[in-house]
């Protein structure tokens, strides 16, 4: 019988020829994260009586969370988690200055086509831009994960996702992934893999795949997953040792259902207060008034994203009113924007630039939002409180739609600034 990209993957885990959906397996992963929340993972480990790690080579624990501490308790379990890296002999660590996981885990040649990765955080389904099954787990899972080299998974049904067109002026692929949460709400793929297909796809670069799988989870989605490509293959040849062997969904493989999407008729658009999947036209409520703007996070704190924002504001000046607020995601993005001026160019026009790492897009430090204040962000959940004060607003939008926001002082379609 013919698989998914999803069931191959699964099925190469753990060692079978052939799953189905609602199968249950044993597979092993390739690579297992842990970033702040490893403090945790490693005391569950110790409370189960495990001494020693399966594989340590397999264990990546980067610390990005709240980088650098932001408060006595995150500098404790920073200690926690350093002791916990010589104690078991973790040579994969990356601390404070290296920058988001999600980011900096494929930039090491940590994720590979074709492998399971494990992390304990949702957004890992970020790396299902690579051809990798992705997938978030809990902090005990993890823990037994350390200790028995398998996690038991249900193999979940998957979603072709055919998009093909062109992205229109002033759209991005974060347009692109909000329309589709929109469109299937936010259980709409309720442990379900989301296969990504058509030429609006291929066109996206790296980073474009990387902001639509990172956000698959915000359907409820069990992994976002682009089947490898030159484009894949090209990004991950300089950054991963040893060989590749990548995967592709069979031609006649079972699909929970398609769901098509034109390109060439998304616009800028945002994710309203207080859920992901209210989303809405960006002209609809152009011209509110807006306190800070935050461009950053797993989902668009790449170089690209960063180009986007110095393109709109280069030689011009943020008003007074509105807090620009932008946090590369890896210190191999920093460098790169410092090298080629688009820190400067954000610096000079009014923005702050905050070191590598998640900044304010878990509400723990570097631009918590007060009550009232409103902001539009490039990260990806906009629940109540998340960025600070419950009764602070949190709208999701693109790098473009942020930065035209920032340069106006209020939201702005960036199809107004954009040429």
């Amino acid at each position: 019988m013919d698989m998914t990209l999803a069931e191959k993957i699964l099925a190469r885990s753990s060692c079978r020829s052939q799953v189905e959906p609602g199968d249950i397996v044993m597979a092993t992963p390739e690579t297992c994260m842990s970033h702040d929340n490893a403090a945790l993972v490693a005391q569950t480990f110790r409370e189960m009586g495990a001494e020693r790690i399966w594989d340590p080579d397999r264990v990546v624990i980067p610390i990005d969370h709240r980088a650098p501490a932001n408060m006595i308790g995150s500098a404790n379990a920073h200690v926690r988690i350093r002791e916990a890296v010589r104690e078991f002999g973790i040579r994969n660590f990356y601390d404070i200055r290296e920058g988001i996981c999600h980011q900096m885990l494929p930039e090491k040649g940590h994720v590979r086509p074709g492998t399971l990765v494990l992390g304990t955080d949702s957004h890992t389904t970020t790396h299902g831009a690579f051809g990798a099954f992705a997938t978030g787990v809990g902090g005990t899972e993890m823990a037994a994960v350390w200790a028995t080299g398998e996690i038991w998974l249900r193999i979940p049904r998957t979603i072709r996702v055919e998009m093909n067109g062109s992205l229109s002026t002033g759209v991005q692929a974060k347009d692109l992934i909000l329309n589709l949460i929109g469109k299937m709400g936010s259980a709409g793929a309720a442990y379900q893999a989301l296969e990504f297909h058509g030429d609006t796809i291929t066109d996206l670069s790296v980073g474009g795949r990387m902001t639509m799988c990172n956000m698959a989870v915000e359907m409820d989605g069990k992994t976002g997953m682009v089947p490898p490509d030159k484009t894949t293959l090209d990004w991950l040849k300089p950054r991963v040792n040893g060989s590749m062997a990548p995967l592709q969904p069979d031609h006649h493989a079972t699909y929970e259902r398609t769901v098509e999407m034109d390109a060439n008729d998304v616009v800028p658009v945002l994710a309203c207060p207080h859920t992901v999947d209210n989303v809405k036209p960006v002209e609809e409520l152009a011209g509110l008034e807006v306190d800070q703007v935050v461009v950053g996070s797993c989902t668009n704190g790449r170089v690209e994203d960063l180009q986007s924002v110095a393109d709109v504001i280069v030689g011009k000046q943020i008003p007074r009113s509105v807090r620009l607020i932008v946090v590369p995601a890896s210190r191999e993005v920093y460098v790169d924007c410092l090298e080629n001026g688009i820190l400067a160019a954000i610096v000079k026009a009014g923005g702050l630039v905050l070191n590598p790492g998640c900044g304010p897009c878990m509400g723990a430090h570097q631009g918590i939002l007060a009550d009232g204040e409103v902001c539009v962000s490039t990260t990806n959940r906009n629940f109540r409180g998340r960025m600070g004060d419950p009764g602070s607003e949190l709208y999701l939008a693109s790098p473009l739609t942020a930065a035209a926001t920032a340069l106006k002082g209020k939201l702005t379609d960036p199809r107004e600034v954009v040429i």
